[in-house]
């Protein structure tokens, strides 16, 4: 049985079923409405009726933001699609399994579901040997939004809806204008023919839709022979070589607006227009064979050009050699040869990979630049501690999940690890399958037809919900997600199992005054190092200025580029990056009472039983656009970082005093800008060499005071540090000073006069940690609810009581080499699985480590291209790539943005 998208039911049914909602008796039962005298069996309506009037009053109609889930389980990955198809409640629109709806009717009560089965079926031929034309029925009840695998000229679908009654399951088929009361019939209407439940989503993006340009179409260009060469572009009125556009009329390359930060061009892009009328202009580096950027200076907005290719052709440039420019760190460059052999490698292409299937092997279908999802979801439910927490607390987090689970984060995790973990949804081709594949030479649909992977529409639609970023449909940056995903576990842990305990460890982090030489130790709570990658201790530094000048000389002679050199990155220089001193922007010294130049060094005071480092290969380029530098690190597959330990305050180091910084007043700022205090001393010398490289002066001026006047070197890096600030270029601005004296534990709020009432979110992520409650209060008020202050404040101040209970706990556990001291020795705890309530959970232990899983990134940017992770399992490795899982041959361990380790027993 088909159904269009307009209902069979008749205009004067309708009528009348909406004559009858509207009446003020409509919540009534009511009996039977029937679309004129052509009963076909007025018993069986009569029947029907009755059997349907006690349930009438938990029937709706959905309603302008309700929205229905027709395609997909709230607690199973099963679909129309599934042999037991979907049941919908008619009244909260939820989508069940049938092996879930039973819950649902035990928890709610609601007794009617439409049952939605849509048989997938090889097309038809007729007698002549042709395929029979495919009947249109794709919005019966969802968007097809199912299985994509399918070849959409070989299969045709056949969908079947019907209401079925719990407990007795007695069932309804629909259409069934006749027998039904009016208001079902329009209650079903509705429901077959909602939107999708992710429809309403879309705007939430902060994406704009591009609209194509007026002018795409009758674009006239001029044949004046103009052809532009692959590299080497410039401004043809300034010489600029970046922000480069392209006039789609005429062929000349002019740079692009000035923009505030000092970034851009100098606008001759524009001028061009306004002199010629030549309205449409495409971006330079932004050639890709998928499109390229585009702006109709007419229509004054960025604009589709659907014929993008055939204009480019014009001037003799060919889309599908095109590839965005990649910051390799040194130099810039348009081949495409870099890409393609990192896509090649990464992906291990040209190889005969074997597909695996079942429990742990099952893929997740790429939604559209979601693959950055899907990789972190694949390595976190490769760990026990969360297969655990949500695979094995299963039944318990359904049964008590709330009435809409598809807002619930425990049950949609549940859901996609079961659907990873339990083999349901990878399961090998039939032997008869492959042969009719054979016969049919369809080699690649072959090697992945049967593995359709999951899903995670409704995971992503629930973990990105308020992210403009993560609910866009634009790729995003992989460990971004795997914080937030981590933060999102700690908010929903409290009072229970935290399975993101794994990754968390503390940092000791030292803070030595450039003028007085005194130290501050501190420490805070982390889940990922991110590993400096520092070019100049490549193995390769030669081939790489061979290339530097290979390719200026290439530019400046507008010729075709070297072959890139990539850059190879030793991993001990990487952990040498990660120990050497750093400059600490905006220090204020407590020894001085002022702002002073500060040199900070980091240790592990614990290690986490799973290890998480970030290679740092994103920089940002003139156009503040994230740009991946090209290189390869030899990753080890075991690793020892036991002399990366803090070892604490050493004997002979003065520690700073413990003085909290001054108060900034508004109405102290307002009225006097140096505040009560002289004009301060300001090395003019510095503000001028600074302020020649096109910063503002008065931020200069911020920069060499903050930094001690230490010379302009810091204060550049003071700059870097705080452009982004909104009073960046404002006049220094001194704050009256408020001597507070040295805060104590007894008077934790000594240190600020303001009262505060502490956000209960800030709250809830301290003592998620394990913090007490009164003491993560207390923490965030003496911080002015400054999360990452409050935690350092909580290490330095211990309550007695608590300090206490920690010598406690340390007499009854055995001794090790555990222990570490905070900033200022107020007490010594053990860092273990069982810690103090003082102190975040951690699970420290030795500081070595095997190699588990690793994400790699495909692309110029974190802003486009493609995420492949691997896995370790059953000590082989296993390459998840979107839905497709296979065993790798040669896993591109050099080549990882992401890396994961698990740490190795004692013994």
């Amino acid at each position: 049985m088909f159904f269009s998208v307009t209902s069979p039911w008749s205009e004067e049914c309708r009528r009348r079923a909406l004559k009858i909602a509207s009446s003020p008796d409509s919540a009534a039962p009511v009996a039977p409405q029937h679309c004129g005298a052509r009963s076909r069996n007025a018993k069986m309506a009569t029947d029907l009726g009755e059997l349907l009037v006690p349930y009438m009053p938990t029937i709706r109609v959905p309603r302008t933001g309700d929205r229905v889930f027709k395609s997909e389980c709230a607690f199973s990955f099963d679909s129309p699609e599934s042999e037991g198809g979907l049941y919908v409640c008619m009244n909260t629109f939820l989508g069940f399994g049938r092996e879930h709806v039973e819950r649902h009717y035990r928890k709610t009560g609601q007794s009617v579901y439409m049952h939605l089965k849509r048989h997938v079926k090889e097309k038809a031929t007729g007698a002549a040997g042709g395929a029979i034309p495919r009947r249109r029925n794709g919005k019966v009840f969802l968007d097809l939004e199912l299985n994509r695998d399918f070849n959409g000229e070989d299969y045709e679908y056949e969908d079947e809806a019907k209401l079925v009654i719990f407990p007795d399951h007695f069932e309804i088929p629909l259409p069934n204008i006749e027998e039904l009361p009016a208001l079902v019939t329009i209650a079903c209407d509705a429901v077959l023919n909602a939107p999708s439940a992710y429809k309403k989503q879309e705007p939430e993006s902060w994406e704009e839709e591009i609209q194509v340009s007026r002018h795409a179409r009758s674009l006239r260009q001029l044949d004046n022979g103009v052809r532009i060469p692959p590299s080497g572009w410039k401004c043809q009125k300034c010489e600029m070589r970046e922000n480069l556009w392209m006039n789609l009329t005429d062929g000349t390359v002019l740079c692009g607006k000035w923009f505030f930060d000092g970034s851009g061009g100098n606008g001759h892009a524009l001028e061009h227009f306004r002199e010629t009328n030549h309205p449409l202009a495409v971006k330079l580096d932004t050639i890709t064979p998928d499109g390229a950027d585009v702006y109709s200076f007419e229509e004054e907005e960025a604009v589709l050009d659907p014929h993008i290719s055939e204009h480019l052709s014009h001037f003799g440039i060919d889309m599908l050699q095109m590839q965005k420019r990649t910051e390799n760190g040194h130099n810039t460059d348009n081949n495409s040869r870099p890409r393609v052999s990192e896509w090649e490698v990464i992906q291990e292409s040209g190889m005969k990979l074997k597909a695996v299937f079942g429990s742990g092997y099952t893929g997740i279908k790429n939604l559209g630049n979601s693959c950055y999802l899907g990789t972190v979801m694949q390595v976190l439910f490769s760990i026990p501690d969360f297969q655990r927490m949500y695979v094995g607390n299963l039944q318990r987090i359904f049964d008590y999940s709330p009435l809409d689970p598809t807002q619930d984060f425990a049950t949609q995790m549940a859901k996609l690890g079961h659907g990873l973990l339990s083999g349901q949804y990878s399961k090998p081709p039939m032997k008869s399958e492959l042969i009719e594949q054979v016969m049919k030479e369809e080699h690649k649909v072959l090697n992945w037809h049967q593995q359709k992977g999951v899903s995670p529409r409704m995971f992503k639609s629930l973990v990105s919900r308020g992210n403009p970023e993560f609910s866009s449909t634009r790729q995003q940056d992989a460990h971004e997600l795997l914080l937030h995903i981590i933060n999102l576990v700690e908010r929903n842990s409290a009072g229970s199992e935290n399975p993101s305990d794994v990754f968390r460890f503390l940092v000791e982090e030292r803070v030595q005054c450039c003028q007085t030489r005194r130290v501050r130790y501190t420490q805070r709570v982390d889940y990922c190092i991110q590993l400096p990658a520092p070019f100049e201790a490549a193995t390769n530094r030669e081939e790489l200025l061979a290339y530097e000048a290979k390719l200026k000389d290439a530019e400046e002679n507008m010729r075709a580029p070297p072959e890139p050199v990539r850059a190879r990155i030793p991993f001990t220089a990487c952990l040498q990056a990660l120990t050497e001193p750093e400059n600490v922007p905006n220090f204020w010294s407590s020894a001085l009472q002022a702002k002073s130049a500060g040199v900070k060094t980091s240790r592990f005071a614990s290690f986490p039983e799973y290890l998480v480092l970030q290679i740092k290969k994103f920089t940002f380029g003139v156009d503040w656009v994230p740009k991946k530098l090209d290189l390869a690190i030899d990753v080890p597959d075991f690793l020892d970082l036991s002399r990366m330990r803090a070892i604490g305050l050493q004997t002979g180091e003065e520690e700073l005093p413990d003085i909290m910084p001054p108060i900034v007043l508004a109405e102290d700022t307002r009225d006097n800008s140096m505040g009560s205090l002289d004009s301060p001393e300001i090395d003019e010398a510095a503000v001028m060499q600074l302020a020649e490289m096109g910063f503002p002066l008065e931020a200069c001026r911020k920069a060499v005071y903050y930094t001690g006047n230490m010379g302009p070197e810091m204060a550049f890096n003071w700059i870097i540090a705080h452009m982004e600030e909104p009073d960046f270029a404002e006049p220094l601005t001194l704050p009256s000073m408020i001597d507070l004296g040295p805060s104590t534990s007894d008077s934790p709020m000594g240190a600020t006069p303001l009262e505060n009432s502490p956000p209960e979110e800030s709250i809830a992520i301290l003592t998620s940690m394990g913090f007490p409650r009164t003491h993560s209060i207390t923490a965030l008020k003496a911080t002015n609810n400054n999360l990452e202050r409050a935690l350092d404040w909580i290490f330095t101040h211990p309550e007695e009581e608590e300090e206490t209970e920690a010598l406690s706990d340390m007499a009854d556990t055995e001794p090790n080499d555990n222990a570490f001291s905070n900033s200022n020795s107020h007490s010594d705890s053990t860092l273990s699985q069982d810690r103090d309530s003082s102190g975040p959970r951690v699970k420290d232990g030795p500081g070595r480590y095997e190699l588990f899983a690793f994400i790699s990134h495909m692309g110029a940017s974190t802003m486009s291209g493609h995420y492949v992770c691997h896995i370790k399992k059953e000590g082989r490795w296993v390459m998840f790539n979107d839905h497709k899982v296979c065993l790798s041959e040669r896993p591109p361990k050099d080549l990882g943005y992401i890396y994961f380790y698990h740490r190795l027993s004692s013994g």
